[in-house]
């Protein structure tokens, strides 16, 4: 389903009672952001929220795709699944032998079909550029400050095209940009990132680099700029293919080598000066749940700013998850599922992105297994699969568990696995925005091989999981009292060899020390893993455990076994400090709310029109906080 206008998404959303429409002013400066901080994690009552005050002329909508229901009416679809079969079916029509002239004339709709999905440049203006500002200014925008210690206001949901200067391809990508002035922003792009080499290009050459950044339209616009797509395949293609209608563009007014959306709310046209001074950006309340950490990046250069006369500033926020982004996620996991089955490794069945890894860190995939070692077949095939070679844990298993269903998922893994011989450790490069590795954008990966082991792939054998009677959470405790938390609920409970604990780490070494020290106890026989965090974090929350565990753990690093005749791994998933680990690089803060931005949100919230009051969610992480700035001190 294609939608004219952000605004005939809204309208959709209000009639499938998705909607809250909030008539109050709230101040885009933190407090949007606090309420839906708290909406979006709140299950039964998470909505889309449109802010129709906001201190300027536009509305603001934000949480738009922020559950499975309202993600499948962004794409037009009533599951995510069923883009997924649209895609493989494509696949197996385009690439399957044809065998007779009969056969090959049937492909010929399928490929008109095609041909319709592909963008289009139209001649004259588009609803986006209905209105002209006078004078460009950023200001005149509802653009939030999400979190106390960003650096500003930063556009969250910008649809940034630019163009290889070389040939001309287009590159639709999602880059946080913040403000500095009415006509200045800074430009997030990572060394990864397709823009990333277009500025490079254009450096190489010389030449002013053009920029256009569309902003609400179509949803599908917005999750296209998301998607991982192979370099030089244009993203308004995958646009096309889900809204089964051609994205129609316009030429940008001042920076006419770009086209943009027709129907899109707004378009901010200006350029990049590759070698002008670059600018000191962030920090950034980021999807990891931390505080990306100020670096140099590009200024770009407002031309000209362009909107539709009923124009919607579309937002979103990131933080703690879980988000708005988790849902954007969720979509790209079905939806790359086939294309990766079909090209890549045909093996897998199925694979999951649990929120609690913030879409890389963690990776659960089910695989059709045939033979000895095809886990580790399929574990270097998806490290060198597009971005998925970000991945830091990857979980494989074969059989008929639900990747969702974790107690049965855990289970099963841990039955089919020894610790010794079935975790493999690997390093490469890794987001840059994963604070735990010791080098900016390089780190260490581990693949757990949770699968049915063949024959020739056991070297002892498996002995069914007994929890030992003689283990004590009160008297580990009291013998280790740098213990300030201990979970054993997944092997006392659940028949899963797996304890949580918090540590109050104190020396160097003392991590692994302890793990030696605690895998030598009797009571410990059985046990296959042991997952450690720091003192703050309670280990009964396991949610919280695995967020900030797959947040701070370089596996290849921060991985060890309890000595010479133990097999138990424990992973330390603690802060990294420079006095006690050696780790030089800053650490960043967890995010959460200021108290007065919570008190504010909380004084007006019988206006909101959102039911009683919710709770902040920043409440249960101010004892987490490590000081009060964007990045922790050594000596905090």
């Amino acid at each position: 389903m294609a939608y004219r206008s952000l605004n005939e998404f809204i309208n959709a959303l209000d009639k499938a009672g998705e909607l809250v429409r909030i008539s109050t002013f709230v101040d885009p400066v933190l407090e949007i952001a606090e309420i839906t901080d708290r909406v979006s994690k709140t299950p039964d009552r998470n909505k889309a929220l449109l802010f129709e005050k906001t201190g300027t002329d536009f509305p603001l909508l934000i949480n738009g795709m922020g559950s499975e229901k309202r993600m499948c009416m962004a794409l037009g679809v009533d599951s995510l699944d069923d883009v997924a079969r649209d895609i493989a079916d494509l696949f197996k029509k385009l690439a399957g032998p044809k065998h007779g002239l009969l056969e090959k004339l049937a492909m010929l709709p399928q490929l008109n079909k095609f041909a319709s999905w592909m963008p289009k440049v139209v001649s004259g203006r588009g609803a986006c550029q209905q209105v002209v500002m006078e004078k460009p200014d950023l200001g005149k925008l509802p653009i939030l400050q999400c979190w106390p210690k960003d650096g500003g206001r930063f556009l969250t949901l910008p649809a940034i095209h630019t163009k290889d200067p070389n040939n001309g391809i287009r590159n639709i990508g999602m880059y946080r940009m913040q403000v500095f002035t009415p006509t200045m922003t800074a430009m997030h792009w990572h060394k990864h990132k397709v823009s990333a080499r277009h500025f490079n290009e254009y450096k190489k050459l010389g030449k002013r680099m053009p920029v256009a950044v569309a902003l609400g339209g179509d949803p599908v616009y917005t999750y296209a700029a998301t998607a991982p797509l192979p370099e030089n395949v244009d993203e308004y293609m995958l646009a096309g293919f889900l809204r089964k209608k051609r994205v129609e563009l316009v030429k940008c007014l001042t920076q006419p080598e770009l086209e943009v959306p027709a129907d899109a709310d707004f378009i901010i046209e200006g350029y990049v000066e590759p070698n002008e001074e670059l600018i000191w950006e962030g920090p950034f309340g980021d999807h990891t749940g931390y505080y990306s950490l100020p670096d140099w990046y590009p200024r770009f250069h407002v031309t000209a700013i362009t909107h539709r006369q009923d124009a919607v500033y579309p937002a979103t926020i990131v933080g703690i998850p879980p988000q708005e982004d988790a849902w954007l996620g969720k979509a790209t996991e079905r939806i790359f599922l086939a294309p990766i089955k079909m090209t890549m490794v045909p093996e897998i069945q199925d694979m999951n992105m649990p929120v609690e890894g913030v879409f890389h860190n963690l990776v659960i995939t089910s695989i059709n297994k045939e033979y000895a070692g095809q886990g580790q077949k399929v574990m270097n095939a998806m490290w060198g699969a597009g971005q998925m070679m970000f991945n830091k844990i990857l979980v494989l298993t074969d059989g008929k568990q639900k990747l969702d269903d974790y107690k049965t998922l855990a289970k099963y893994v841990f039955e089919n696995l020894d610790p010794a011989t079935d975790i493999y450790f690997s390093q490469g490069p890794m987001d840059v925005l994963d604070h735990s590795c010791s080098k900016l954008g390089f780190g260490g990966k581990m693949c757990i091989d949770g699968t049915h082991k063949w024959e020739e792939e056991i070297s002892s054998p498996r002995r069914l999981f007994r929890f030992s009677e003689q283990f004590s959470v009160p008297k580990l405790k009291a013998s280790f009292p740098e213990l300030a938390g201990i979970n054993d609920i997944a092997a006392r409970e659940w028949g899963i060899p797996v304890l949580f604990m918090a540590i109050n780490k104190n020396r160097p070494g003392h991590v692994k020390a302890l793990h030696e020290t605690l895998c030598q106890l009797p009571e410990m026989q059985g046990i296959k893993m042991v997952l450690y965090v720091e003192q703050t974090v309670n280990t009964d929350d396991i949610a919280d455990v695995l967020w900030r565990l797959c947040n701070n753990l370089d596996p290849r690093r921060d991985h060890m076994y309890g000595g010479p005749e133990s097999n138990i791994l424990g992973l330390d998933g603690t802060r990294k400090t420079k006095a006690l680990d050696g780790f030089e690089r800053p650490w960043p803060n967890v995010i959460a709310a200021d108290e007065r931005t919570i008190s504010s949100v909380d004084k007006k919230w019988e206006l909101l029109g959102l039911g009683d009051i919710i709770i902040s969610p920043s409440l249960k992480y101010m004892t987490q906080l490590y000081g009060h700035e964007a990045h922790v001190l050594d000596s905090e």
